[in-house]
């Protein structure tokens, strides 16, 4: 009787071991698969991301912020190249505030009941800005040429324009 008592502990202890084993195994093969789905997730992330960084570098050559050389030159003048930014572009959206129909740098009059207003700044380096406007309706784009007299006042020089055709 007591050999049948260890035989069926035995037997009972030997399927306790494998389903535990069992159970283990799956836990663990579910998990594998888990971290190599995550792996091959992560990776594609990373490449994405560096595409992006590599997409927003060429996007953002033509601005000031990454020109050293535009930078230097007002460096070499003397000027606080952050605040002179800022003082350009405010500078630009301050002619938002104008009284009558004509703007003081875009060269269109509005078509609608809005007034016509500059929208984005792009400081391309230490001579060039573009910008787009509108009036709600009608968009276009200006390129402007800036320069900072002996007054150390900005002067902004209109030198080409567009304005983009109303589709529909």
């Amino acid at each position: 009787m007591k050999s049948r008592i260890f035989m069926y502990l035995f037997i009972f202890s030997a399927l306790a071991f494998i389903f535990q084993y069992v159970n283990s195994k799956n836990i663990l093969d579910k998990y594998e698969k888990d971290i190599k789905k995550f792996k091959a997730t992560i990776e594609t992330q990373e490449k994405t991301i560096a595409d992006l960084e590599d997409q927003n570098f060429d996007l953002n050559y033509f601005n000031i912020d990454r020109n050293d050389n535009a930078l230097d030159y007002f460096v070499a003048q003397g000027y606080d190249t952050d605040k002179l930014i800022d003082a350009i572009t405010e500078g630009l959206y301050e002619m938002n505030n104008y009284e009558g129909d004509n703007h003081p740098i875009v060269p269109f009059v509005s078509m609608t009941d809005s007034k016509l207003i500059i929208n984005k700044i792009r400081i391309v380096n230490h001579k060039w800005i573009l910008a787009n406007f509108t009036d709600g309706v009608y968009w276009g784009e200006i390129f402007v040429k800036y320069d900072i007299d002996e007054n150390n006042d900005l002067k902004y020089n209109l030198v080409e324009y567009f304005l983009y055709p109303k589709i529909g």
